[in-house]
């Protein structure tokens, strides 16, 4: 008997050891809870993964794994992804149209109440995430991009040039350089985004800023009025000073031909910035001069937001992270993980230690700013209007055809 009693004490033991390991190890795995982040930027998952490794140091029980998509890809991709159950617990938020209509349906997070979120940020700033009329907030602003010029210092000196103020200048820069022997400007149209995101740089300069872009955007203006159809003119007034063949050239070949000095200028945006990191020749940027007359408007977009997938199995630990990314200590640790060229939107001091980041953001000093031109109410008309300034590029349309065939789009959809 002494001996069964032994033994059962012993088993005893066994299994309540085994039960404390187990119930351990359940609440270790119970505490660690992993995320995902979905994006449009495979460019930036080094210093994404540098930004969500410093959250962890403070939030050690949470880990976000990063899962950028291809570009183009996104917004459908995304979607499908929501629609199917299976989106990812936090989500990089296109601003206006695409964001509100994603909220609409359901699938992102109110973000209204994350602590920091109104403190910290201007009206102007939450806005692009903000259903109209002042309905809810539903993404925590991330960064801002700036678009401009890039030019080569070195290049402008030998050849006596200065940085031109006005469109007509500009032209007449690109004149004197393409007869110096140089290729003028590095872009292409292949990969089509880009060449129109260098129209959308040079279309407030035309269109107007702002209180403008309302007009067009409610029928008060048409986009075929005179100042759409010089837009697209000045379109067809480059495409001679781009590279040869320019209609095969894709965005990474711009950048080469901007980066070993075979094209002196290049049309585009401050995410590029750290992609001429190191060249051996001095290069800055300017902002898109307006025509003689007219006043200037630097495009400075609201590029990303983060919000919560409102079907998350984890909605406290991703509001969590927000509610970091909205406060100063989140907000100056993103600045310093950043890539170069992306703007904290946050209404905080924040230090710039890039030089050439530091002159895109002197771009806009002084001088009205607006967004992307179709971002807010007119992202139906996106890629038609791609399309159009490609077709006047390369010679199947004339200015005035295409705006007219824009107007038609946009009298469709009033």
């Amino acid at each position: 008997m002494k001996r069964n009693t032994t033994f059962t004490r012993f088993t005893t033991s066994i299994i309540l050891a085994v039960l404390i390991i187990a119930m351990v190890v359940g609440c270790s795995k119970s505490d660690r809870t992993t995320l995902t982040m979905g994006s449009w930027r495979p460019d930036d998952t080094a210093e994404m993964n540098a930004l969500l490794a410093e959250y962890k140091k403070t939030n050690p029980g949470v880990e976000i794994r990063f899962r950028p998509t291809n570009p183009p890809d996104y917004n459908a991709a995304l979607r499908l992804q929501l629609e199917g159950g299976i989106g990812p617990d936090l989500i990089y938020t296109r601003a206006h149209a695409i964001g509100q209509e994603l909220y609409s349906e359901g699938f992102l997070g109110d973000c209204s109440d994350i602590p920091g979120l109104i403190e910290n940020f201007l009206p102007s700033s939450l806005e692009p995430w903000q259903i109209p009329n002042g309905g809810p907030i539903f993404a925590v602003p991330f960064t801002a991009v700036s678009h401009g010029v890039y030019y080569n210092k070195s290049i402008f000196q030998k050849e006596r040039l200065s940085v031109p103020q006005t469109w007509e200048e500009f032209l007449l820069t690109c004149e004197v350089l393409s007869a110096r022997g140089y290729t003028p400007l590095a872009n292409g149209v292949a990969d089509e985004w880009d060449i129109f995101e260098a129209f959308l740089s040079i279309l407030p300069n035309f269109a107007g800023g702002k209180e403008e872009r309302i007009k067009f955007e409610n029928g008060t203006r048409r986009l075929n009025d005179p100042a759409f159809i010089a837009a697209f003119q000045a379109m067809a007034d480059i495409a001679k000073f781009l590279p040869r063949g320019y209609e095969a050239v894709t965005y990474n070949d711009s950048q080469v031909l901007f980066n070993t000095q075979q094209a002196v200028m290049f049309i585009d945006g401050s995410w590029t910035i750290g992609v001429y990191a190191g060249v051996d020749f001095e290069w800055g940027v300017f902002a898109p001069p307006p025509p003689r007359g007219r006043q200037q408007v630097v495009l400075m977009h609201p590029d990303i937001a983060i919000t919560y997938n409102r079907a998350t199995q984890y909605p406290e630990e991703s509001r969590n992270f927000l509610t970091w990314l909205a406060s100063p200590e989140g907000a100056a640790t993103a600045a310093a993980a950043l890539p170069v060229g992306f703007f904290p939107m946050i209404n905080l001091p924040i230090n710039i230690e890039d030089p050439h980041a530091r002159e895109f953001l002197a771009l806009s000093e002084g001088k009205e700013t607006d967004l992307r031109f179709v971002y807010s109410a007119l992202m139906y008309i996106y890629a038609p209007m791609n399309q159009a300034v490609i077709q006047v590029m390369e010679g199947y349309l004339t200015p005035r055809q295409a705006a007219a065939a824009m107007e038609l789009e946009a009298a469709r959809h009033r």
